[in-house]
Parts: structure tokens; C-alpha cells; sequence
């Protein structure tokens, strides 16, 4: 958490991330969210298939700070510093003996990947965040 403060700091907690899902299917997400002076502002969002190896578009949106989170079929925007309280609070604090956990963090000492999965499921388990980018505004 410490390099997330510092890097907070030089940008005036002013910031995009990506969040990123996989599908066993072939069906993939990506959800870039800016945060401006520590509030979520916007949120746009992808899904993508994949077929034979090709990756097409089947819907993308983008929310402003009017329309933020009115679409429920991904979770809440939230900021990193709230990511990092959720990880904290509920990712990493789930039963060990029944769950794998995973915390990952980034070349920039930031978190990128956090959450678990229960043992034993096979598909699209994943509880959690996985961050590909965090990029200054």
C-alpha cells in the first residue's frame, strides 16, 4: 500500500485503471474507471468474444458521473483505495481451508490481481479484482 499512497500523491489521486475478466467461453471484459481528486467520475465498459482465436466487440458503454453505476451486469466502480480496503476486508479474509487466494501486485508495487476462488470449482470462480493497468491522468 505504500507505493499505491506515493503514486496517489504525485497524481493528485487523479487516475485510470483497467479491470479485466476472462471466461472459460471465450468471452472476455474490460472496464476502465477514472478517478478524478479521489471520485469515481466514469466507467466504460467492454465485452468481448473470442472465436477460432478472433476477438470481436458484442457491447460497450460508458457511464458518466450523472449516469455512474446504473449498469448492475458488472459490479460498483470503485477506487483503488476503496479496492484495496475490500481486499483487506473481504477478498483475503475468506476461509483458507476452503477457498485459494490469491494477491498479486504490479512491476510498480501496486495491487493488480486480488481475490479467491472456492476449491474445487471449475469455471468462472473468480471472487475479486484484476487490475491490468493504473495510469496517471
Amino acid at each position: 500500500m505504500k507505493k499505491w499512497n506515493a503514486f496517489k500523491s504525485t497524481v493528485n489521486n487523479s487516475y485510470t485503471y483497467t479491470v479485466i475478466t476472462a471466461s472459460f467461453s471465450g468471452s472476455s471484459t474490460e472496464t476502465n474507471i477514472t478517478v478524478r481528486n479521489g471520485v469515481v467520475t466514469e466507467r466504460a465498459y467492454t465485452l468481448y468474444t473470442s472465436n477460432s482465436g478472433n476477438r470481436s466487440v458484442v457491447k460497450t458503454w460508458t457511464e458518466n458521473s450523472a449516469t455512474l453505476n446504473t449498469h448492475t451486469e458488472v459490479p460498483p466502480s470503485l477506487t483503488i483505495d476503496e479496492i484495496y480496503a475490500k481486499a483487506k476486508a473481504e477478498w483475503l479474509s475468506v476461509d483458507k481451508s476452503k477457498n485459494e487466494i490469491y494477491f498479486e501486485i504490479n512491476d510498480d508495487g501496486m495491487i493488480s490481481t486480488c481475490g479467491y476462488f472456492p476449491k474445487g470449482c471449475q469455471d468462472d470462480c473468480f471472487i475479486g479484482v484484476n487490475i491490468k493497468s493504473i495510469t496517471p491522468l
